[in-house]
């Protein structure tokens, strides 16, 4: 999955994007490079990011969608809103990316008014504002296992297919680095909900503490997480740099066998 954030504060590229044509231009570059679907997010969900009102996501995030209506491809749009999703998936997303697993009134049956688009819950302790501010967990795979598991049940009970719910533990949101590698040595327990497990590891803080580098120089450590979240059993990874990523998980597929190239 790659990345394409349409928002003047992302910590991953700056707004680097935020112009739509550059944004346009960046998602068919992803493309070419062999994005297997991209992921547009119209609003920040750093460390301290502050909510966006839905008519300015839209404004964001609609003329690439516009753009991407022909693309060989499916398109995620990462919003945590009803309007945003409707909006979305009316001019053709084919996936909604929720980092607040459907918890907004109307979410859930914006998704289930669709008969065929897919979505992604992830875990987030807190919200965005709040959610690095000393998270504690007894056990984080168990407790986010519990709540993804039971929110999948939850959604599917609301007449959603299971074949297109994707869960995601959210890695670094309301986690600490300590809870970030436990998540990601123990990562394929959560292969036993069943169901396609994404990984966002790409470009995060807990990289730069392990590695010392800035965003922009954490191209090797990204590639390492996610072909180790890959090799866990990772079923989409949710990265920056789609060519890089790619030739590495070319070897861990050929390790194991995999036919996909």
């Amino acid at each position: 999955m790659g990345v394409v954030n349409i928002t003047p504060d992302s910590f991953s590229d700056g707004g680097q994007f935020f112009d739509a044509a550059r944004a346009i231009a960046h998602a068919f570059r992803l493309i070419e490079e062999g994005a297997d679907l991209l992921d547009v997010g119209g609003e920040s969900s750093r460390p301290g990011a502050r909510s966006v009102p839905a008519e300015e996501e839209l404004v964001r995030v609609l003329p690439l969608l516009n753009a991407l209506r022909d693309s060989p491809i499916p398109v995620s749009v990462d919003t945590t809103k009803p309007q945003v999703m409707r909006a979305a998936m009316d001019a053709g997303a084919a996936m909604i990316n929720d980092i607040s697993a459907l918890s907004a009134p109307g979410a859930l049956e914006a998704i289930a008014s669709s008969a065929e688009v897919a979505v992604c819950l992830m875990h987030m302790k807190g919200e965005p504002s709040t959610m690095q501010q000393a998270p504690v967990y007894d056990d984080v795979v168990s407790e986010v296992l519990a709540f993804l598991a039971g929110k999948a049940g939850a959604v599917a009970a609301a007449g959603i297919a299971r074949d297109r719910i994707v869960v995601d533990p959210g890695f670094g949101f309301g986690k600490t680095l300590a809870h970030n590698l436990e998540m990601l040595r123990r990562l394929d327990e959560f292969n036993a909900i069943g169901l396609p497990v994404m990984a966002g590891l790409s470009r995060k803080s807990t990289l730069g503490k392990l590695s010392g580098k800035p965003v922009t120089g954490r191209l090797p450590a990204s590639i390492a997480a996610a072909v180790l979240a890959a090799e866990r059993g990772a079923r989409i990874v949710r990265v920056h740099e789609v060519d890089a990523t790619r030739d590495a998980l070319s070897v861990l597929n050929a390790l194991l066998g995999n036919d996909r190239p």
